[in-house]
């Protein structure tokens, strides 16, 4: 055991009291969630921030100890890496997104250019035991996952989000959506249930009038599959269903083909039956046709309405209405409207 002092930590460290000297164990286990110190190697011009656990950004720079936590990544529009099967003081890892996740890097989008390499320093303790010093490996999380959650929406209403892909404008969606819905007098709560761990989004909801937010890192998932993301659907919905908010708006992360594991939570039968309705955002009338495509065909959820970057102009707007059958608003432009009409809908439910 020894000590470090760092300078970052990574907001997938959120749920952990870390202070900034810590203890480190060259005993590294190789598990997603274990929160490890590294070194950055390197400095770069572009991707270079790191989310902090206050939720502001940080420019991350050559020399920097950062706290972050193993995991993978497999992003269309940034970097996909895999968790390392050993690891010891002294390897070489990666800055796989600003959230903090760490591990090895396979690929990289050109828009990002090449990740920041980290010699690994070793594994953060935690001392949970009063008055003893046997340190165990920190891990992400507020509280343990368990894959058999029940789904309990205690009647409350879901809004949900869907993507054709990464970057298709769900969040900016999402959070017009809780805006004015807040404005027309709902309580409105919201969470993200796939993706990378990264609270950017669920605090951009909270910025726009969300009571209560919560995100899948919030069970010590770092990045979410088809395996666990229905299960982590159901822990969401069923947390913030006990408050008894008027509407719940759920965003999944990452898109429709994704590797996040969007399709097995539509494909949850207790699931898509809470869902009292469905937006789709695309980022072209193509994918607004494929999507809306696989929504009708894989899931048999009609989509509620298209927007996202398709809905930028009356061009795109037009394309969707003659093709998807399908209205279609802007978040960015007509978020109003947006709003509205989900509100609508809710008022159909007797909301």
């Amino acid at each position: 055991m020894k000590s470090a002092v760092v300078d970052k930590i990574a907001s997938v460290a959120q749920h952990n009291d870390l202070a900034s000297e810590l203890r480190l164990s060259a005993d590294i286990p190789c598990e997603e969630g274990v929160l490890v110190a590294v070194r950055v190697l390197n400095n770069k011009s572009r991707y270079n921030q790191l989310e902090l656990t206050s939720g502001r950004m940080a420019t991350v720079n050559q020399g920097d100890v950062v706290v972050g936590a193993l995991g993978h990544r497999k992003a269309l529009r940034g970097y996909s890496g895999h968790l390392p099967t050993k690891l010891a003081r002294g390897d070489t890892i990666q800055i796989l997104n600003i959230g903090g996740v760490l591990g090895v890097c396979d690929s990289a989008n050109p828009d990002v250019g090449p990740p920041f390499d980290c010699e690994v320093l070793g594994t953060v303790l935690s001392f949970p035991y009063l008055g003893e010093r046997i340190g165990v490996p920190a891990r992400a999380g507020a509280e343990p996952f368990s894959d058999d959650r029940t789904l309990e929406p205690n009647g409350v209403p879901v809004i949900a989000l869907a993507g054709t892909c990464m970057d298709s404008g769900k969040t900016a969606a999402a959070c017009a959506i809780v805006g004015r819905l807040r404005h027309l007098g709902f309580r409105v709560s919201a969470c993200k249930a796939t993706g990378v761990s990264l609270r950017r989004d669920v605090l951009a909801m909270e910025d726009a009038g969300a009571s209560e937010t919560m995100i899948f890192s919030d069970f010590g998932i770092v990045t979410t599959t088809a395996d666990n993301g229905p299960a982590l659907t159901r822990a969401l919905l069923t947390g913030l269903a006990k408050n008894s908010p008027d509407v719940i708006v759920l965003e999944l992360g990452d898109g429709l083909l994704g590797a996040y594991g969007v399709a097995a939570i539509l494909a949850d039968t207790a699931i898509r039956e809470a869902l009292t309705a469905v937006v789709l955002c695309a980022n072209d009338p193509v994918s607004a046709w494929g999507g809306a495509k696989i929504l009708r065909g894989e899931f048999d959820i009609e989509p509620a309405v298209v927007t996202g970057p398709a809905t930028d102009n009356d061009v795109g707007i037009q394309q969707i209405d003659e093709k998807v059958s399908l209205p279609a608003i802007n978040a960015l432009s007509n978020g109003v409207a947006l709003g509205d009409m989900v509100a609508g809908l809710l008022r159909k439910e007797g909301v």
